[in-house]
């Protein structure tokens, strides 16, 4: 179990804005951090500002005031050239994005409120809206800068941390389909959350559809959308997240949402989903759910062992892992032919597909069982696993031949 003082930190980040959410083990809910006491502000710019001639830094709201007032130079898209690695010019001076981005994630950590209360990190988790190789990359940097191991790092995108938040309230919230409008941006994308109640764990599945931008006259338009996105099916919840969604445009469509269904409307869904998922991958809390995201791996990949003269499958990698944080590795001695089996299995099917890996050039001047073998599996897509075995000998009875074999083990 996990340390019970430890705080999960879940950061929403964009281009545009970051919201922060703080759970621990003494809360009911995250709580998202504002920046003005006792009022709703959750939304802060990703942007720094540097004060003209000093080395003094401001953030958010604070960064933008202070540019207008040309106290300060501002660097805004700070996001995207952080990621694609930019550097960028000051005052005469050079900055790498990725470094600017960490005085930002520290001026976040060190707003006051519950943030004050933190003794450890018990995990960061990042929510982004597309995760990359590049993003893996920068947020790695971030938590390396910031002291964070990488296993206290979790990245995950928005509809993987909408499908934590969602089911992590009431059952009665999600007993029929979950429905998210996010106008977060310049398009209408709805997100459909559905359950198959007949698998354990039940198989969730997220149905996303980017309707394009509205007509001049939202509410119609919005409207459209909703009959289009419901049809004759039944829907518990619905939640609505972006900017669009201000001002008091929703008339006739927020009626039609709100027929026998629960309807909430907020700008820190995704940063407290970020919170649930932490708790869920790091504790031992029961969760009766999967879900296979785009970054999620489609197969499971077992060995079989004989322990203790009991035959049994050894998991190496899971189905529904991240694939850019998932490996597995173990220690076996050979017992037989020099050959190695590999179960592979989609995590909906009970069939599993066996793959034979012949160990060539193996020693044949050894007894049977005197041959350890480390085997390491590390995804490389999705649908794909790299696999290295080793051969380690055995003691002073073999010594290792120093051969290692690689294969690569795929859905396709």
């Amino acid at each position: 179990m996990s340390n019970q003082d430890g705080a999960y930190l879940g950061v929403d980040i964009s281009a545009k804005s970051t919201v922060l959410s703080v759970y621990k083990s003494n809360m009911d809910e995250p709580s998202t951090v504002s920046t003005i006491l006792g009022q709703e502000n959750f939304t802060i710019p990703t942007a720094l500002a540097k004060r003209i001639g000093m080395g003094q830094w401001f953030f958010g709201d604070e960064a933008i005031k202070k540019s207008k007032s040309k106290e300060a130079v501002l660097v805004d898209d700070l996001y995207n050239k952080a990621r694609d690695n930019e550097s960028i010019y000051i005052d005469g001076e050079s900055y790498a994005a990725r470094e600017l981005l960490v005085i930002y994630f520290k001026k976040l950590f060190s707003i006051p409120g519950p943030m004050a209360a933190i003794s450890s990190i018990e995990k960061l988790v990042i929510c982004v809206e597309t995760i990359s190789l590049e993003v893996m990359e920068l947020m790695n940097f971030i938590a390396s800068r910031l002291n964070i191991s990488s296993d206290n790092l979790m990245l995950l995108d928005r509809r993987e941390s909408f499908y934590y938040y969602a089911l992590s309230q009431k059952p009665e919230l999600f007993l029929y389909n979950v429905a998210l409008f996010d106008y977060s941006g310049t398009n209408m994308v709805s997100c459909v959350l559905s359950r198959n109640q007949n698998t354990r764990p039940q198989i969730i599945s997220l149905d996303v559809i980017n309707h394009g931008e509205l007509d001049d006259n939202h509410d119609q338009s919005f409207d459209r959308i909703i009959s289009d996105t419901f049809g004759s099916t039944l829907f518990s919840c619905v939640y609505l997240v972006g900017d669009g969604f201000d001002g008091q445009w929703m008339k006739e469509s927020l009626t039609h949402l709100c027929r026998g269904r629960k309807v909430y409307l907020g700008k820190n869904l995704y940063s407290k989903g970020a919170c649930y998922a932490g708790l869920i991958k790091s504790t031992d809390k029961d969760w009766p759910f999967i879900y296979i995201g785009d970054n999620d791996l489609k197969l499971n990949l077992s060995i079989k062992i004989l322990d203790n003269n009991e035959m049994k499958f050894l998991t190496l990698i899971d189905a529904g892992q991240s694939w850019y944080d998932a490996n597995g590795e173990c220690e076996v001695i050979l017992d037989g032919d020099p050959e190695i089996e590999f179960y592979i299995q989609k995590p909906e099917s009970r069939e599993a597909h066996i793959e034979l890996l012949e160990l060539t050039d193996i020693p044949k001047n050894r007894e049977n069982r005197t041959t350890r073998l480390r085997i390491e599996a590390s995804p490389i897509s999705d649908v794909a696993i790299s696999i290295t075995i080793t051969d380690l000998g055995f003691g002073e009875i073999s010594p290792s031949s120093g051969l290692t074999w690689d294969h690569t083990i795929s859905l396709k």
